[in-house]
């Protein structure tokens, strides 16, 4: 049985609604630390609701409310008395499409650092923390010598990879990923995921997938949510081989979503 340390994120009866649409029921979920685990399921079922939740992003719009709690790393996040600023240290957040600011590839690493950093270290300091996180997310060898060049420039493939770059200085914990490869074509998909399985270890990553074969080859543990329920969460070969549910196995073989 795993400790409540082992987890890095456990929401408890987590309900939200858009207005009067309610879009999450009663969501119980502990992610264990250290691992990637994928979120599957049909458009609308919840998937990226839970993530933004995480990361508090939905309470940017005024008609969602919430009940239940989410405590990442120990600490309810929904907590009045928790900093937004605080969360967003821990919990970094890649999008489905690459969002470089428009700046050059070096401000674009260093930008979350300094919002977050109130003294600014020296240049060789902070060329130091360009280099690191770049070289984290191999991308140090094919930008090294353009840092000052525009972030928009970079293929779809290195702006994915540059977003996650710019999440490594502040050392979050946790990393969230809604369909980071949605966007990318074939090759430059196996190139992400082989990065999210490098950083697996030091991060704790949930991510969002509707790409079957890559919840399959890249997680430890799969989650199966359907009209804003969490119906499955195993091992992901356990899911992919022997689903505990009808309606699992249904969309895991392509019947519905």
């Amino acid at each position: 049985m795993a400790e409540l340390a082992d987890y890095a994120i456990q929401s408890r009866d987590l309900n939200l609604w858009y207005g009067d649409f309610q879009a999450l029921f009663d969501v119980n979920l502990a992610i264990r630390r250290g691992i990637i685990t994928a979120m599957i399921g049909p458009s609308g079922c919840g998937k990226s609701t839970f993530l933004r939740s995480v990361n508090r992003i939905t309470e940017r719009l005024g008609y969602v409310r919430t009940t239940g709690s989410i405590d990442v790393l120990g600490q309810d996040i929904t907590a009045e008395v928790v900093e937004l600023t605080q969360v967003r240290k821990h919990v970094g957040m890649v999008f489905q499409r690459p969002n470089p600011l428009p700046l050059s590839i070096r401000k674009n690493i260093l930008f979350a650092y300094d919002l977050h950093h109130a003294e600014r270290p020296s240049a060789a300091q902070r060329d130091e923390i360009v280099e690191k996180a770049l070289r984290q997310v191999l991308l140090w060898d094919q930008v090294k010598d353009d840092l000052d060049g525009k972030a928009t420039t970079l293929s779809l493939e290195a702006q994915q990879k540059l977003c996650i770059a710019r999440l490594l200085p502040v050392k979050p914990t946790v990393l969230l990923m809604d369909e980071p490869c949605s966007a990318l074509d074939p090759e430059a998909t196996a190139a992400v995921e082989e990065l999210i399985w490098d950083l697996r270890g030091e991060y704790t990553i949930l991510i969002v997938t509707h790409n079957m074969a890559q919840a399959r080859r890249a997680s430890d543990e799969c989650i199966f949510m359907l009209m804003g329920k969490v119906l499955e969460h195993s091992e992901t070969a356990e899911m992919f081989v022997n689903p505990a549910k009808k309606e699992t196995a249904d969309y895991i073989e392509g019947r519905y979503g």
